[in-house]
This record gives C-alpha cells, structure tokens and sequence, in this order.
C-alpha cells in the first residue's frame, strides 16, 4: 500500500519542483512591436502552443538585436522561463547555453551559475539525473564562491530533490539541511523554507519516521500563513495532500482522508494545477476504499484517472489503474482486475520507471494467481536493479562532487605552483637585477677610478710641463736682463761712443779723418756681430720653448731604453708646430706612448720599437711599431691597455688602428685631427 502511494507522491513532488514561475500580464500592451508584449503574450495559458513559441522566438529575436549586457541576459532568462513552461525543452536548452555561453564570454559569475541551474532543470525534466546533477553542482560552487546565500540555498535544494527521485534519501535529507543554514540569516524567504520542510517531511515519511514526517510538513503548512507566497502554485493542497499521504502509510485512512478532502476544498486548485487536483482525488479514492466507504467510487479513481491520462502523466495513469485493479479485485471482478493491473504494467514498462514497474507487478501477481512466480521472480530482478541503480546513482553523485573538488583542487595546486614559480622567477629577476645593478655600479666605479688616476696623471705631466716651463721661463727672463744688460752696457754704450766720434770726424779733414771712420766702421761691424748673437740667443731661448713636449717625451725615452733592452728609434717630423697643439692632446700623446710602450715592453719580446711623430693635411699622426711576437688582433680587442688608448683617442676625437698578426710585431696607428691653419705648417 505504501508502494503505491509513494509512486503518487514522488509524481507530485517531482512536477512541484520543476515547476517555474510565472508572471501572467493580464493587461497586455497593445503595442505587438513590443518586447514586454511578446514575452507576456508567450507566457498566456489561453493562448495554443505554436502562437506561444511563436511569440517567444519574435521576443527573442529582438533580444539578441540588443546590447549584451546584465539587462539582456535577464530577458534571455525569462524567454528560457516561458519555453520550459510550454515545455518546449529543445528551445529552452538553446537559449540556457547561449546564456551560459554569453556569460562565460564576459565573466559574469551571477549568470553563469543561474545559467547552470537552469541547465540542471532541463536535465532533470529529462530523467538525466547525472547531467542534472553536475550542473547544480557546478552553480553551488560558484554561489559558494559569491556567497549568494539565497541562490545557495536553492541549488541545495534542487540537489536534494534530485537525490531523493533517485533513492538517495540519507544525502538528500544532508542537502536539506544544508540549505536551512544558508537561509538562517535571510530575510523574505519562506518560500524556499517551505520547499525545505516539505522535503523533510516526504523523506522522514519515506523512512518510516512519520512523527517527524508531520512535524516538518505543519511546519511547511505553518508557513503559508505569509501571503506573499502566491496562491497560484497551491503549495496548501499540496501539504494538505502530503500530510494525508503520512497518515494513509500509518494505516490512519479516516485523518488521511480528512486532510485529502481538506485540500480539494483549496480555490482554483483544478484551473491552477490539475495534476495536482488529480492526485487529491485518487488519495481520496484510496482513503475511502480502504474505509470500505462505496459512495463516489470508484467514479474518484476514473476522474483521476481522466485527468492523468488527458495531461499525459504516465506515472500518475499507473497508479490509477493499480488502485482500480485493487478496488475491482476487492470487488471480486477479476476480470477488471486483471485488466487493470496488465495495463499498469504495460504502461510502466514503456515510461521505464523502476517503482511504477514494481508496483504493477505486485498488483498483477495478486489479480493472476496461476503466474505469480513469474510476476514475483521479475518483482526481485527489477528490485535488485533498482537497488543498485540507486547506489550506482548515488555513488555518480558522489564521485561528481569528488571529481570536481579533485579538478578543484588540482586547479588550486596549479595556480599555486604557477604562483611559486611566478615567486621563484621574481626573486631570480630581482636578484639578476641586483647582480646587473651591482656589477653596472662597480663598472661606472672602476671607470670613474680609471678617470679619476687619470685626471692624477694629467695633472702631474701638466705640473711637470708647467715645471719645465716655469724653468724655462726663469731662464727666459735672466736671459732678458742679460740681453737688455748687454744691449745696455755694451752694444748701446759702444754704438753711442761711436756715434760721438763720428759726428766729431766732421770738425777733423778729411786726411785725418778717413783712418778714424774705417776704425769707427770697424767697430759698428763688431757691435753688428755681438747684437747677432744676442738674436741668436733669443731663437734658442724660443727653440726651448718649443722643444719642452718634446723634452719630457725624450725624457720617457730615456727610461725606457736605460731599462729596457729593446732598440728605440724615435723621429718627430719637423713640420709640426707643437706650440699650438693643445695641452689636452699633448697629455694624451702622452700616455698613449706610454701606455704603447708598456704593453711592448710586457708582451711583444721585440728587439726593436719605433716611435713616429707625423704631420699629414689635418691629421697628426703617431705610429708605434715593434719587431716583436705578435698576438691575434681580432680576439685581444677587450684588454685594459688598449682601452685605455682608445678612450684618450676618443678624448681628441682621433681613430686607432691596431695591425698584428702572431710572429710578424704589431702596428698602432693613432690619427688626431688638427686645424691646419692652427696648428701645421702647410
């Protein structure tokens, strides 16, 4: 008996949870262009399927013309809403994944969890429990991950509901549960509480627990007393029915048919919910057949069963035509009976429930006593299949919420590995950069020693050059005072005495006077003489002058050949005016010399080194050439001595040029561009 009553209440509670709401605009626009008009006239109850679906796809047509945004992807759900209520599942399937597949686009978590309840709904309108499944799941964690508490508490919901149509009572009741706590702190939803206590109350009832089964179902019942609940879903027949139901499995037919009459009494409830109003009456059928009470049967059963079989209900079509066996075998027509009975199971068969099947089979082997052990031996087949299909179900969902969480957590392990990596990778790059900095900084250091040892050393050739020039500058001047003495006192002296003299030969004859004037001219001769030499000692005084680069460059020479046992040949081209090359490039001059000679003295082995000073048109040319070992030019580009030519070449704007080849010397050329007009002799 309890069998067959659960098959009724399974049938009612699978189409009051997939139910969806909707919102009749009796005040349709007259305006048909419109896209409220179309969704309001697709969602009209009066109105024939084609018109409907027609006036969704225009509403949605329009929809897809607009911007996708939050607006757009609200009105794409309310055309999915209006083809699940027609029940046009292609259609709905289509606009929910292009929701999914919009949202996804443009990362909008709200709606693709939203996206992913709808879909878990047209899975389980399918009795594609997994696929159902995996998309509550899917939206449970991304409302976990928003803490949409409220839509939380729906997705536990649903996936409670569909544990329960699967047999998987013990997770069901956890999901209920589950769902409460994520409601403890929200306000305005008693709908939701009510779908959770009338859960309770069908699971308790399933287990046999029937003092909690009325405890949660007067809770539900309680909680309709709040009118915002609309009365359109007729939530009070249905407690009514589910508490008349508990009632009926413990054997209380005359409470259980109080409660069943109670909620037929509901307004509206057959224009509201037919299939609810069906399952009423056959409860009450049952109720009375089992009170042995005969007035209105078994016309109840046949109503029900008219209305099950004009709303194509399957399920609800076998459990009439059982009770009817039933009440024709009580009645002694075995014929109906068994008519009955045969066709219940046919029917049960075809829509390829485990529980109608079952059902039929026990009834059929009542009413068909001579094969029993057939019907009996397909009873515990079918009920082994069952059993194990709901384990293998429950197991499914099991492992659907482990394979996620692993996916989940295996995402987790990768993006934190992907973050040690990024971690490692940073660090590698701040120390790299730390190292770049460091080594940059000791560069820009040792450059800045480098020039700062280089300024020391310029300055001492520039103080040894300003020495030298002070020398000869004193030198200059005592040879000055000693010019202007002798000018003073000998040649100016002697050319005024004879000056005196002369004019005196003009008072003397000319006998007299011609031996004193060739005497006197004589002496002018010698005066010419000695002033000579004082032009002469000038020049050398200016030669000096000149030859002090040249000195201190000698000067270097002669260390180097008094400590060095290869031959030095210098030769400076005399067509170099050295009083007008700079200072600058003198020092630099210099060091290149020096420098050039150092690495000759440390690496060629040379017998023999020349050094060559010479003018070209608008270049000052030095060579420096040895007889020595030679090395590869090509890889010995990078060393410090030749750097360091090169910087004071760039210093006067001038090119090197460096020629060796290992066992044939070296050749370093250095051209420094000079004004011609400034500083050579043309």
């Amino acid at each position: 008996m309890k069998k067959k009553c659960k098959i009724i209440l399974i049938l009612f509670f699978v189409l009051l949870a997939c139910t969806k709401k909707t919102s009749l605009d009796k005040n349709i626009n007259s305006s048909a262009d419109s896209l409220p008009t179309y969704l309001s006239l697709a969602n009209e109850n009066n109105l024939p399927l084609q018109i409907k679906q027609n006036y969704c796809q225009k509403a949605l047509t329009i929809i897809l013309s607009q911007k996708d945004d939050s607006i757009n992807k609200a009105n794409l759900f309310k055309v999915a809403n209006r083809y699940y209520n027609m029940s046009d599942w292609k259609a709905y399937l289509k606009t929910t994944k292009l929701i999914l597949e919009r949202a996804q686009k443009s990362n909008d978590s709200v709606h693709i969890a939203k996206a992913y309840m709808y879909l878990g709904d047209y899975y389980e309108s399918q009795s594609i429990s997994d696929s159902a499944f995996m998309n509550y799941f899917k939206a449970e964690k991304l409302y976990l991950k928003t803490n949409d508490q409220y839509n939380l508490a729906k997705t536990f919901l649903n996936k409670a509901s569909l544990q329960y149509n699967e047999g998987d009572f013990f997770e069901s009741e956890i999901g209920v549960f589950k769902a409460l706590r994520s409601l403890k702190k929200q306000e305005k939803v008693n709908d939701l509480y009510y779908e959770s206590y009338n859960l309770l109350g069908i699971l308790y009832n399933e287990r046999e627990e029937y003092t909690k089964a009325l405890e949660f179902q007067n809770k539900a019942l309680a909680i309709l007393q709040d009118k915002s609940i609309l009365s359109f879903y007729q939530y009070k027949a249905a407690s009514l029915n589910n508490i008349g139901f508990i009632y009926m499995n413990m054997g209380d037919y005359k409470q259980a048919k109080f409660f069943f009459e109670k909620g037929l009494e509901q307004e509206n409830l057959f224009e509201d919910r037919a299939s609810l109003y069906a399952i009423l009456l056959d409860n009450l059928a049952y109720s009375k057949f089992k009170l042995k009470e005969k007035d209105q049967l078994p016309d109840l059963f046949y109503r029900s069963l008219r209305i099950r079989d004009s709303l194509d209900i399957a399920s609800g079509v076998v459990s009439s035509k059982i009770h009817l066996s039933e009440y024709f075998a009580f009645q002694k027509d075995t014929f109906k009976a068994f008519q009955f009975s045969r066709q219940a199971l046919t029917l049960s068969r075809k829509s390829n429930k485990f529980i109608n099947t079952l059902e039929a089979l026990k009834q059929i082997a009542l009413v068909d006593p001579t094969h029993a052990s057939v019907y009996s031996e397909e009873y515990i087949k079918l009920n082994d299949k069952m059993v194990k299909s709901e384990r293998k179900m429950g197991e499914k969902f099991s492992r659907i919420e482990y394979e996620t969480n692993e996916i989940k957590d295996q995402n987790s392990n990768l993006q934190d590995k992907n973050k040690t990596l990024i971690y490692v990778f940073s660090i590698c790059t701040l120390i790299g950069l730390f190292f770049y900095v460091y080594k940059t900084q000791q560069a820009k250091n040792r450059e800045l020693l480098f020039k700062q040892q280089q300024q020391v050393a310029n300055e001492d050739i520039y103080n040894l050059m300003i020495s030298q020039q002070n020398d000869i500058e004193l030198t200059r001047i005592k040879e000055k005072k000693k010019v202007a003495q002798d000018l003073h006192d000998g040649v100016l002296g002697r050319m005024f005495g004879v000056r005196i003299s002369l004019d005196s030969l003009d008072k003397v004859d000319e006998a007299e006077a011609a031996p004193k004037r060739k005497k006197y001219l004589s002496e002018l001769k010698n005066i010419e003489q000695d002033i000579r030499e004082i032009s002469h000692d000038l020049n050398r005084e200016k030669s000096d002058l000149i030859n002090n680069f040249i000195a201190i460059l000698n000067k270097l020479f002669e260390d180097q050949q008094n400590t060095y046992e290869a031959k030095l040949i210098v030769s400076f081209d005399s067509n170099i005016k050295w009083e007008l090359v700079s200072n600058a490039v003198k020092i630099n001059l210099y060091r290149i010399v020096q420098e050039a000679l150092q690495n000759c003295n440390k690496y060629a082995n040379a017998n023999t080194i020349k050094v060559e000073f010479k003018s070209e048109i608008d270049h000052l040319v030095l060579s420096i050439s040895d007889d020595g070992v030679g090395f590869n030019a090509k890889r010995s580009k990078d060393g410090i001595g030749l750097h360091n030519i090169q910087y004071r070449a760039a210093e006067c704007k001038g090119t090197v040029t460096l020629k060796s080849a290992k066992g044939e010397g070296t050749l370093l050329l250095i051209k420094i561009p000079i004004d011609q007009k400034i500083n050579l002799q043309k």
